[in-house]
Formats: structure tokens, C-alpha cells, sequence
């Protein structure tokens, strides 16, 4: 590989929906739509946080443990006794209901968390929904999605890179004549000679001379927007129930934590659960 080469790795979003770019290297393609599970993703029962991106199914199997087995019990009990309006998601049935009362108003197929941990660098994500009573915290119309360090990780396994945080302020040499910076809410490339600085596409990962670059949170390359559907109700703690741009994911278990609902029954949760009700979870 040329020494200081921008590699045009397609970043793809919450859904796995890949944006496809021109080549104009060796590398081309979906960074983050896996048909195989990585070498070193496994099922295991911690608890991770998550959104979007690694379409990976597992199917739902026996508890792992009577103590995970105790844990979904008390979580669904909850969810039985329960009263007044509320959302009811059994991960395991891949299904949202919505109660008021004694009354379903409305019953939905959901995509669900895969369960999957990837490793990286000494760090580790599992993909996984906690359960018990949450709350809506609030209702968001065009959700715009900021990828978490989990989805670099991705990439960089897929494609054999190394992973590196960009800063502000501080310019990282990519060879004897540029530097990758951070200006303006953008990563770019500044010409160490000239002073002028180019930025780099918002819908590329940041990739040169095999190390993959993680844009600071507040940066217009770690703005996805469309990604997470139309509409979304916050749960807190990067917990979502929203929409997709993968339709063919709902009823699944692929994401990260977050709970996927097709376009017509996120769009009537968003019209009919306030904030402020409950969702039980198990």
C-alpha cells in the first residue's frame, strides 16, 4: 500500500445500509454489513450498550444460567403486573406491544440485540438489550445517529487496520506533506506547505496507511443521519426504540441494543406513547 493513501472504506449506518463510493484504491465495499460472525465474536451473557450497524442473527436458545433464567422470570413478571399505558418488548418473541389498561393497542414485530461481543484493542461490546422498566425519556423526529467506538472496531477488524482517536488541535502526519486535522466540525487534510486544508468525505471511514481513524463525537463525519428511521423514543443510556433504513432486519435478532420497528408502527408509537411511559423489557 502507497505510503500516506486515503483508503475509501463505505461506512455503513445504524441498519447496515452501506453507501457505496467509488474505488479509487485496492479496498472498496461494506465495512460494516458482516455475513460471517469475526474470529473473535461470540455469544456471552454480559451486558453491553449499543445502536446499530453488525447484521449478524442469532436465534434465540435455552437460558445460560439459572441466574439468567431468574432474571428474565422477574423482569417478565413485571412486565405482567404492570398497569396503565405502557410498551411491552419480549426480546425473545421479537415483539413490541403497546398497553393501556387491559386494552392492546397495538402489537409490532421487532428486530432485537444480536447478544454478540467483539473484541479489540483490549476493549469489548456486547450487543445486548438490558431488561426491566425503562422509561421514554423523550420522542425524536429524524434521529441523527453518532456511531459509538464500537462500529470502528468493527471496521478495523474486517478489514485488518489499526484504530486511532482523532483530536482537536492535534494534527496527525499522514506523510512528509500532509496532516489529518480537525477544523470546523470536519476531519481534513492539511497540506503542511500551503496551510490549506481539504476535508475529507463525511460519508467515508477516515483510513490511511492501514490505521483507521476515529473522528471526535461533535465532527460532521460522525454525523449519520436517516439511519435510525424516521422517528425514535429514547430510553436513555444510548438505548433507542426507532426505525430503519433495513426493513428486512425487523423480526430479528441483529442489533446492537436498540429495539427496530418497521416505518408505520414507529411512526404510530411516536404519535401515541408520550414521554414518560413506562417499557418493560425481558
Amino acid at each position: 500500500m502507497t505510503h500516506g493513501v486515503h483508503r475509501p472504506v463505505a461506512r455503513s449506518g445504524a441498519a447496515g445500509h452501506v453507501r457505496r463510493l467509488l474505488a479509487r484504491t485496492a479496498l472498496t465495499g461494506a465495512v460494516c454489513v458482516a455475513l460471517t460472525v469475526p474470529a473473535r465474536a461470540q455469544e456471552v451473557p454480559a451486558q453491553g450498550r449499543g445502536n446499530e450497524a453488525f447484521e449478524v442473527e442469532v436465534s434465540p436458545r435455552p437460558f445460560r444460567s439459572r441466574a439468567d433464567s431468574v432474571e428474565w422470570e422477574r423482569a417478565r413478571d413485571e412486565a405482567t403486573r404492570a398497569r396503565g399505558m405502557r410498551v411491552i418488548v419480549s426480546l425473545r418473541e421479537r415483539r413490541v406491544t403497546v398497553i393501556r389498561g387491559d386494552d392492546t393497542l397495538r402489537t409490532a414485530e421487532a428486530a432485537v440485540a444480536s447478544g454478540l461481543t467483539i473484541e479489540y484493542a483490549g476493549r469489548a461490546w456486547t450487543f445486548r438489550t438490558p431488561r426491566g422498566r425503562h422509561t421514554v425519556l423523550r420522542r425524536v423526529e429524524d434521529p441523527v445517529w453518532r456511531p459509538p467506538d464500537w462500529l470502528y472496531a468493527e471496521a478495523a477488524l474486517e478489514h485488518g487496520l489499526a484504530i486511532r482517536h482523532l483530536q482537536a488541535g492535534r494534527p496527525v502526519r499522514v506523510d512528509a506533506n500532509r496532516s489529518l486535522v480537525v477544523r470546523g466540525g470536519l476531519v481534513g487534510l492539511l497540506d503542511v506547505r500551503s496551510g490549506d486544508v481539504v476535508p475529507l468525505p463525511t460519508d467515508e471511514h477516515v483510513v490511511f496507511n492501514d490505521t483507521l481513524y476515529i473522528p471526535p463525537f461533535a465532527t460532521e463525519n460522525r454525523h449519520v443521519p436517516g439511519e435510525l428511521g424516521r422517528y425514535a423514543l429514547d430510553l436513555g443510556d444510548g438505548y433507542l426504540i426507532h426505525g430503519t433504513s433495513n426493513p428486512s432486519s425487523i423480526g430479528r435478532a441483529v442489533t446492537h441494543g436498540c429495539i427496530r420497528l418497521g416505518d408505520d408502527d414507529i411512526a404510530w408509537l411516536y404519535q401515541h406513547v408520550p414521554p414518560g411511559t413506562a417499557v418493560y423489557i425481558y
